[in-house]
């Protein structure tokens, strides 16, 4: 293992956090009641991390049963001293009254007297923005908190649109981001400079799963990138840079450990080994000459398609055979989820796209409807 500083927060985290998203029936309700085989991943789990030198776990109150696990867990069944890790839990509250309802009931509920950071837990929008630091609002009171020392570090999660995050960022309130940042995914990385230079702790969300399904990866991609493991190979990709702190690895199989020490050594500049892969993954792009564009965030776009997202879905499709990990996501989109938000790109939707914004040459409206026609699947009606 390998532990880099979380930015000004001056933790030295290790570079794999144990995250808490995924243990079986964990979404289950309600949450307080936990299934012998919950509890059993769960404490299998913080074992072999902890086995690993991994000394950073992060879970969230979204996460359903997952703060009530760790609760037991951590302080009741294995006792772990709480000055022998770190600790991250997240929460959306809309008030200030929320928030000190929600903090109190995390703080019972993992059966803990502080957090060491906090983060708040969504800002996805500029509507989830202008919420979070509202005058009197949540992040007020989350920063009270840390000046009583219940929370150590404040910052926010966001699956935002990239000037929304480094907007969010500029407000210098916050000591981390957790963030979206991957081999197959890198329109952030501007993000994480701008965070870098605000000396801010910079976490990267499900690297191995919304970056790509990665437990799961099909033939060509593995042999694309072997000797080593397409999660082996993207750890590395985030790690190259010296401002990627922590990487969230959803760990709830004894497989799912297995890897983790064949990333290290993590080499800076990085090896030759691992340019050799780049170099394989970054030609199937070079390949197709409608893949290499990244970030499409068309504002005032009437269609309400997600391009960027479905650009990269088509790119993962076409030059690797991520066809799972496409349908997985794509048909997660909703105009009303600021999580996964988009419109299908339907007939009536590719319509309104703008395509005299694209770069010349560049056929957007029929890349976006070859891309819904690949990987849309209606969903099952509801009957009686």
């Amino acid at each position: 293992m390998q532990y880099r500083r979380f930015g000004r927060t001056q933790k030295a985290l290790s570079v794999i956090t144990l995250g808490g998203m995924r243990f079986p029936h964990g979404w289950d309700a309600p949450r307080s009641e936990l299934p012998a085989a919950t509890i059993d991943v769960c404490r299998d789990s913080v074992q072999r991390a902890f086995a690993l030198g991994i000394n950073h776990i992060e879970t969230a109150h979204g996460y359903m049963k997952s703060e009530h696990c760790y609760g037991r867990v951590l302080n009741e069944e294995l006792r772990v001293p709480r000055d022998s890790y770190f600790f991250m839990t997240k929460g959306a509250p809309k008030t200030a009254d929320d928030t000190k309802r929600l903090i109190e009931e995390q703080l019972t509920t993992l059966r803990m007297s502080y957090f060491d950071f906090y983060a708040w837990h969504g800002i996805n929008n500029r509507e989830k923005l202008e919420l979070a630091l509202a005058k009197g609002g949540p992040v007020e009171v989350l920063k009270r908190y840390q000046e009583q020392g219940v929370i150590g570090h404040v910052g926010f999660s966001t699956h935002a649109p990239y000037r929304i995050i480094c907007e969010a960022i500029g407000t210098d309130l916050f000591d981390f981001v957790n963030l979206h940042y991957y081999y197959f995914r890198q329109r952030n990385f501007g993000a994480v400079e701008l965070a870098a230079a605000h000396d801010m702790g910079v976490f990267i969300i499900s690297p191995n799963d919304k970056g790509g399904q990665l437990f799961d990866p099909p033939a060509l991609l593995q042999q694309l990138t072997a000797p080593l493991t397409p999660i082996q190979f993207n750890a590395r990709f985030c790690l190259r840079t010296p401002y990627v702190h922590t990487l969230s690895f959803g760990m709830h199989e004894p497989q799912h450990f297995a890897g983790i020490p064949g990333i290290f050594p993590v080499s800076l500049p990085p090896s030759v080994e691992d340019l050799a892969i780049q170099q394989r993954l970054d030609a199937r792009v070079l390949a197709d000459p409608f893949a290499a564009y990244e970030g499409w965030e068309l504002e005032d776009d009437r269609s309400g398609i997600n391009i960027p997202e479905v650009l990269r879905f088509r790119r993962m499709l076409k030059c690797y055979d991520m066809k799972t990990f496409g349908l997985y996501r794509y048909n997660m989109f909703s105009p009303d989820d600021d999580w996964v938000p988009g419109a299908f790109a339907t007939p009536e939707n590719v319509a309104k796209v703008d395509e005299a914004r694209a770069p010349a040459g560049f056929p957007l409206r029929r890349l976006l409807s070859e891309t819904h026609r690949d990987l849309y699947r209606p969903r099952a009606s509801k009957r009686g």
